[in-house]
């Protein structure tokens, strides 16, 4: 059995949820959601009025966490609402008056939360992770209770000392951690990616294989609708920056673009800058494998579907192969911004959707490496520097730029021999974490430099 091999279920990785942020409002509700859970498990003679609520943020939840809506996300996880099922709408109006108050039920008792409750705690704070949270219950200053929490990127969470919402205890039927044991894997066993993913879905979740199939199926839907939805929106995106969509604009030069050659690359940005756009709005996407990125792998399927007319099936195979290296990235490296830079988002998210491509189209493990690796290796060093904090300048656009380094890297790999490739994933991922370390945190999620301070009118 390989040690610390890869548990995550694709169910974790393509996850349901609001925008703008995966690691800023799907993780810090989930923390939020838990510590409420771990409130209602204390014994109830240890619950005495009168009692409070205090959320303290640090790092890039600090930082760019009132653009990103981190204040409403942990609101939202204390009021039992979970990402999967909220109202976007709802979501998006709480917190919206600095006077607004909410109820928060434990026990029989009644604790009131409003924007005093959290504290964007500015200073440093030792923590071996960038986004962390610390919840506390307070009995006039007595603490009761107290958790700290760490969002690491694409709504996944950890708890000091145990792991929440992130791995499987169960034991995948192919254990591997590198592309390197993936592949010996296929070698040996003589199968596909996507019966060895199937099988290892089968043994983490529980589900049938055609089970597994349908939730794909319905991960597929929900990024699809994000993009028709983003095609009709004309609304000026929320924040203060008050930028216009332009999927809907780009959407109908393409249309009138159709019968030219490269009219598909129109198709492909106007999908790409829908999903982002509709992220930015706060609104259900999916992560892929963040919310940051959740345009990129939603606009390649949905220009695959609609112009390539992709069987359901084939659709299938290439979200496995995306979640394959989606899963290695995430193991070896990081898929947060507030990690990696925006390679952790953007990059790892145009090297799944170049693996989708690659894979759907050859079939070969070893072209779809090559393509996964292309992309990453283009991507590496990318800073995250939102303007005003907003998932929206420069992060929309790149969502597009994202798709297009994908779709080129997925030409690259099949143009030529893969044998010849001389960087493999494995290889490039350990560089790209080694880059995230190297990086300085002004350009990880921070607003602290880079474009973020280049528009200060915005």
């Amino acid at each position: 059995m390989i040690k610390n091999c890869i548990t995550t279920s694709i169910f974790d990785l393509f996850k349901i949820g609001p925008g703008p942020s995966s690691s800023h409002t799907i993780g810090p509700m989930k923390a939020s959601l838990d510590f409420l859970a771990e409130m209602n498990a204390l014994k109830p003679e240890l619950l005495t009025e009168p009692l409070a609520i205090r959320i303290h943020l640090y790092g890039s939840l600090s930082a760019t966490g009132k653009g990103h809506g981190t204040d409403r996300a942990v609101i939202a996880g204390l009021l039992g609402w979970t990402p999967e099922t909220c109202d976007p709408v709802q979501f998006s109006l709480i917190l919206k008056e600095i006077t607004n108050e909410y109820t928060v039920k434990v026990q029989g008792h009644t604790i009131k939360v409003d924007t005093n409750s959290i504290i964007f705690e500015k200073g440093k704070y030792d923590s071996p992770y960038a986004n962390t949270m610390v919840l506390k219950l307070l009995i006039q200053d007595k603490v009761l209770l107290q958790h700290e929490y760490y969002s690491v990127g694409g709504g996944f969470i950890y708890r000091k000392g145990q792991k929440i919402s992130t791995t499987s205890d169960k034991t995948p039927k192919y254990a591997y951690s590198s592309m390197k044991e993936l592949k010996a894997h296929l070698q040996q066993e003589q199968i596909t990616l996507g019966e060895l993913m199937l099988a290892n879905e089968v043994a983490l979740t529980g589900c049938g294989k055609k089970e597994i199939e349908r939730k794909i199926d319905t991960i597929l839907d929900f990024m699809h609708k994000a993009v028709r939805r983003g095609l009709k929106d004309k609304r000026i995106l929320p924040g203060t920056i008050k930028l216009h969509r332009k999927a809907p604009l780009l959407y109908q030069k393409a249309k009138k673009l159709a019968l030219t050659s490269d009219s598909f690359l129109i198709f492909l940005n106007a999908y790409c800058l829908a999903a982002s756009e509709e992220n930015a709005a706060g609104h259900i996407v999916v992560t892929a494998p963040t919310s940051g990125a959740s345009g990129v792998i939603p606009g390649i399927t949905y220009l695959l579907k609609t112009h390539f007319h992709y069987s359901a099936a084939q659709m299938r195979e290439g979200m496995l192969a995306a979640a394959a290296v989606g899963f290695l990235v995430k193991h070896n490296a990081s898929i947060s911004g507030a990690e990696m830079g925006c390679m952790g988002e953007i990059g790892s998210a145009s090297a799944m959707a170049a693996a989708m491509l690659a894979y759907c189209t050859t079939q070969n493990i070893n072209v779809m490496e090559s393509a996964a690796e292309i992309a990453i290796e283009h991507h590496l060093g990318m800073t995250c520097d939102p303007i005003g904090g907003y998932v929206q300048i420069p992060c929309i656009e790149r969502n597009a730029m994202g798709a297009v380094k994908a779709y080129n890297a997925f030409l690259l790999a099949t143009a030529g021999d893969s044998s010849l490739q001389k960087i493999s994933l494995d290889s490039v991922i350990k560089v790209m974490k080694a880059t995230g370390k190297d990086m300085s945190k002004k350009y990880k999620e921070t607003s602290e430099a880079g474009l973020a301070l280049s528009a200060t009118e915005c």
